[in-house]
């Protein structure tokens, strides 16, 4: 059993966190504009700390005024204040304004990095797969929302609460000083002999704020974990909504509104529950803070009251000595006054980090399969070993050739991983050992055809394109395509712009997919149930294109299907067996039709 860490320690881990994710911005190529930004905030900073001294000292001169009732003095503290007050308010609006562009730039750049991290070398698709294998609890939870919203908070909470903290510390070294000069000394007897506590405001500021530093923290310390847990039901909610709104049809056909209210009723309730807890906590911490807040108005008054009435100080004076310790007061209270702040910002770190994190957790490209070795124009697999995300054993497959003119069947039970042997041919499945020569031009001909193709939101034109520019190929060429692919009514609707794949019936999206396959003419074609909603006739139909395309271009033909009609039109079979004792369960073994 290993120990828990030390706060110390967390503490330490923590800010290593902090550290991670705030240096590579300001490492980067961006790093002077940023640098730049982040010196002149600080400068705005330091520069509305100087005019707040600045107006301590007016305090003290303009109630003097009042007090020895010199008009002529208060008319020109009257002035002075204006272009002093115009000076503050030039300061603040600028510093808002760049604080802004920081967080903006910083969000911008965060976002484009991890955005280029999630989708390249598909580990969008391979997180997912772990994900799968790990259980729904598994991290990252909504990689969505972690981009989207994740890195948002993290840049506001990291620039306000660190522009805050410096503040706050220039705003103390500013003013104790002035405070400590003020204040005077304290005395009192103990055991007969005097005792003497020169500069008692500040250290009565002091205690004052470390008395509430220390109750703030016992009261608010369960906002961390809320504020994680409730981050990720609101994202599980809109996740949820997101796929009733995909999955509509299907939804509406199985008459599944019920479950699926009852489902969103489920995720609603967590949402509801876990903020329900963190509005409790919150109102302790409220009770505490605001009460904190007013009792400090009135406390330097009660503390320094006695010098005023005894004569010792002026009306001014204790003003001053007002305003000195409210800002003193205000700069020690910065960790009572951001903890929620505080709170949000630690979870919106440990999402990210877990973000970071799970990146590291994925085998690297180089780890995830031996790197093919291109060969003349055949596909040879010398040796191939897939696993399951978990690592399970899955399918072994040695000796396979594939050589332009060849059609394969590839048949075997469901789950022996038919569909994870093009995966791996593909270069996405991660989990594989393998030898594999492919033909020159694989990377640039091969094309995989899924049973459930994608198309993105747009004109019919950018979703038959897919993911190439539309602009590559005239009407003709797409007209021509969507005809042979037996979609003649979509001829005429290239511009027309739809979710496509709500809009189109199960056997139109496959027919879309193939129409992709004639119109950028693949040399090696690979499909996966690609026909599996149509109904015999225009399947034979397709497959006849199909197999006039890859003959045509001198390439081969390599399909997934259970319907025994499709063994006539492909010439050998790759099938999927079960393997001895001592192998894996699946082995790939080929023969001839």
């Amino acid at each position: 059993m290993t120990d828990s860490p030390s706060k110390p320690q967390q503490f330490m881990r923590f800010a290593r966190q902090v550290g991670a994710l705030t240096t590579p911005y300001f490492t980067s190529d961006e790093k002077w504009r940023a640098r730049a930004l982040l010196a002149a905030i600080v400068a705005l900073n330091l520069g509305a700390v100087y005019m707040l001294v600045l107006l301590n000292e007016w305090n003290r001169v303009f109630y003097d005024a009042l007090q020895n009732k010199d008009a002529a003095v208060f008319w020109r503290e009257l002035g002075r204040f204006c272009y002093l007050a115009f000076a503050y308010i030039l300061i603040a609006v600028y510093r808002f304004y760049l604080t802004q562009l920081l967080e903006m730039r910083w969000r911008a750049w965060m976002t484009t990095h991890y955005l280029d991290r999630w989708l390249r070398h598909q580990r969008f698709y391979q997180m997912e797969l772990a994900r799968f294998a790990r259980g729904t609890d598994a991290p990252p939870d909504n990689p969505d929302q972690r981009i989207a919203e994740d890195m948002n908070l993290f840049t506001s909470y990291s620039v306000g609460l660190s522009m805050g903290l410096l503040n706050a510390a220039v705003t103390l070294v500013s003013f104790v000083g002035i405070l400590w000069s003020l204040s005077g000394s304290f005395a009192f007897s103990l055991q007969g002999q005097e005792v003497v506590i020169p500069g008692f405001m500040v250290w009565m500021a002091v205690l004052y704020c470390l008395a509430g530093s220390v109750i703030t923290h016992y009261l608010g310390r369960a906002q961390i974990g809320l504020n994680f847990r409730q981050q990720r039901f609101e994202a599980d909610f809109r996740h949820h909504l997101v796929r009733v709104r995909e999955y509509s049809e299907s939804i509406a056909l199985d008459r599944g509104e019920p479950v699926e209210r009852r489902h969103l009723g489920e995720r609603f309730t967590e949402v509801l529950r876990n903020y329900l807890q963190l509005l409790r906590a919150q109102k302790r911490l409220t009770w505490f803070t605001v009460g904190f807040g007013q009792a400090a108005v009135v406390f330097p008054f009660i503390v320094a009251a006695p010098r005023f009435f005894s004569g010792a100080i002026q009306l001014g004076e204790l003003m001053q000595i007002a305003s000195a310790f409210g800002r003193v007061q205000d700069s020690l209270a910065w960790f009572v006054d951001n903890y929620s702040t505080l709170a949000a910002w630690r979870a919106t770190t440990d999402r990210i980090t877990s973000f970071e994190a799970s990146f590291a957790a994925l085998p690297e490209p180089t780890q995830a399969a031996d790197a093919p070795t291109p060969s003349d124009d055949t596909l040879v697999v010398d040796d191939l070993h897939l696993s399951l995300p978990g690592g399970v054993a899955l399918l072994s497959a040695q000796g396979l050739v594939l050589k332009p003119g060849d059609t394969v069947l590839v048949q075997g039970p469901s789950g022996s991983g038919k569909s994870t042997l093009f995966r791996a041919l593909a270069g996405i499945w991660p989990w594989a050992r393998r030898r594999i020569r492919l033909p020159h031009d694989f990377a640039e001909q091969a094309m995989f055809l899924p049973q459930r193709p994608y198309f993105p939101v747009g004109s019919l034109r950018d979703a038959l394109a897919y993911p190439e520019s539309a602009e590559r190929y005239t009407d003709e060429q797409l007209q021509a395509a969507l005809r042979n692919a037996l979609l003649p009514d979509l001829a005429a609707r290239l511009d027309e712009h739809d979710t496509w794949g709500q809009k189109l019936s199960g056997g139109e999206q496959q027919r879309l997919s193939v129409a992709r396959a004639l119109l950028k003419q693949p040399r090696w074609l690979f499909a996966d149930e690609a026909t599996s909603a149509l109904d015999p006739q225009a399947e034979q139909a397709i497959y006849s294109r199909l197999l006039d395309l890859v003959k045509a271009r001198q390439g081969a033909l390599v399909s997934i299907a259970h319907r025994p009609a499709l063994a006539s039109v492909h010439a050998s079979t790759w099938a999927l067996v079960p393997g001895q004792a001592g192998q894996d369960p699946y082995v790939v073994t080929s023969s001839g039709n």
